[in-house]
């Protein structure tokens, strides 16, 4: 087996960056480290732990630039948008940060004579976050922040895609004081991160990434009684009621469809409109699609980058291929983009009608640049189909009618439900899914419950 991890970048499938895999000697190192780290670190006060976060995310502002265009060579990102995950690994943390003295605060209970009682918030020791490429700087600090101000240790290990984010993100926390070992990072092969999973130092693991893996990982955690957050995808829905404004209804889909190349957990994957104004809206949509620039990320003037790599753009096209033999239509020429091309990841955006859930395109997890969109006859036919899914994280409805939005939202199986808005993450509402995308919670104030185990106390007063 390898010992050297190679990233190769999707804007021209060079060699991007190198690294050593950790050896079984300097696993046990950080885990050892960590461990005793987080007795030190649980005893610091908590203004002191937000102190090191607030400078921690200085840092990585301030190296907002070299982060950006890190982040467009190694997944592809348009240099335009990349400064604005910065930006949003900013905001979530802020906010975190924000909450903190409330949300760790002992809870209180009612007086009792003779008695003092209250409930207070412990670490639950060690946390390791394994990241993904898509978004790898705002995903793992979902989890990072909250773990260390909570008290915890914390390692990161990064997808192979995106190595330098682990690495910015440390040397952020140590420029910004953080005693050594709290938190640490570590390029690993697979057996290896199932290794540490394994390790009676790991307390917690946070994954975000496939159904597949997650189902792995919490076969390796079994019978150990350890927390597990997992986030595993989703085939997010959106429908268009018949009294939707239809051109903020387009612009609001197509971006949730397609920016960063349709590759979003919460990406619009598939939608449903009404049959009064079905037409008006696809055409509508692809005409907004068509203005589309595919190109290189690192151009300024694209809008549309390259997928990861050529696979994923391989299991993309597989999908609408199979669609158009099912008897899909569709709507994009790929010849109308100069860079879209086969056995590389440009690919040019795709939208397909005439489709229904005997299609893959319309329930397996695509992860790309494609969007299929049925026509439905009622509110109720809709919502049956946003529910036929393995799958849970987002679901989003356009109308001008809030009141029958809200009451369609009860019934639909997610686990964050917008109207009149998708493809967002609200740093202060709970980030969760239901079904097959997992379990656990990030975000809100409810996102530090994962990093904290409660003790009671019981003191009885004698006079």
């Amino acid at each position: 087996m390898t010992s050297i991890q190679k990233t190769f970048s999707p804007i021209d499938g060079s060699l991007y960056i190198e690294r050593n895999y950790a050896d079984t000697v300097q696993i046990h190192a950080a885990l050892k480290s960590a461990k005793k780290a987080q007795t030190a670190w649980c005893n610091t006060s908590l203004d002191e732990r937000k102190a090191i976060c607030s400078r921690a995310v200085d840092a990585v502002v301030a190296n907002k630039e070299q982060i950006a265009n890190e982040l467009c060579w190694q997944m592809g990102r348009p240099i335009r948008y990349a400064a604005g995950e910065v930006n949003s690994f900013a905001d979530r943390s802020r906010y975190m940060i924000s909450v903190a003295n409330e949300v760790l605060a002992p809870v209180q209970v009612s007086e009792k004579a003779g008695f003092i009682r209250y409930i207070s918030r412990e670490p639950v020791g060690v946390v390791v976050v394994i990241a993904p490429w898509n978004y790898p700087l705002h995903t793992p600090i979902n989890t990072i922040v909250p773990a260390l101000l909570a008290g915890n240790a914390v390692i990161l290990k990064h997808s192979a895609q995106a190595p330098l984010c682990a690495e910015r993100i440390f040397e952020a926390f140590q420029a910004a004081g953080l005693p050594e070992g709290v938190f640490q990072y570590l390029h690993m092969t697979h057996e290896a991160t199932e290794a540490v999973i394994q390790s009676p130092e790991i307390n917690f693991v946070a994954f975000t990434g496939s159904l597949s893996v997650g189902s792995r990982i919490e076969k390796l955690v079994a019978g150990r009684f350890v927390g597990v957050g997992l986030e595993l995808g989703g085939k997010d829905p959106s429908y268009i009621r018949a009294d939707a404004d239809l051109d903020f209804a387009v612009e609001n889909t197509v971006d949730g469809a397609f920016f960063n190349s349709g590759q979003s957990c919460c990406g619009i994957e598939r939608i449903y409109a009404h049959e009064s104004i079905f037409d008006a809206y696809v055409e509508k949509l692809v005409g907004a699609v068509k203005q589309y620039q595919l190109g290189r990320p690192d151009d300024p003037e694209t809008t549309l980058g390259p997928l990861v790599n050529a696979s994923a753009a391989a299991f993309v096209r597989s999908q609408i291929k199979e669609a158009e033999a099912q008897g899909a239509a569709a709507h994009i020429n790929p010849k109308d983009f100069s860079m879209d091309q086969e056995g590389t990841p440009y690919m040019a955006p795709q939208v397909l009608t005439q489709v229904d859930h005997s299609m893959r395109v319309m329930t397996e997890e695509s992860f790309g640049p494609v969007v299929g969109i049925m026509k439905v006859s009622s509110d109720e036919e809709a919502i049956a189909l946003m529910n036929d899914s393995e799958f849970g994280l987002t679901a989003s409805i356009f109308t001008q009618n809030i009141d029958t939005a809200i009451a369609l939202g009860d019934q639909i199986e997610t686990g964050t439900f917008f109207v009149n808005r998708c493809d967002y993450l609200d740093p202060e509402l709970a980030w969760t899914g239901v079904k097959n995308t997992g379990r656990g919670c990030t975000l809100s104030k409810l996102g530090f419950n994962a990093f904290t185990q409660f003790k009671s106390y019981h003191i009885k007063i004698i006079s």
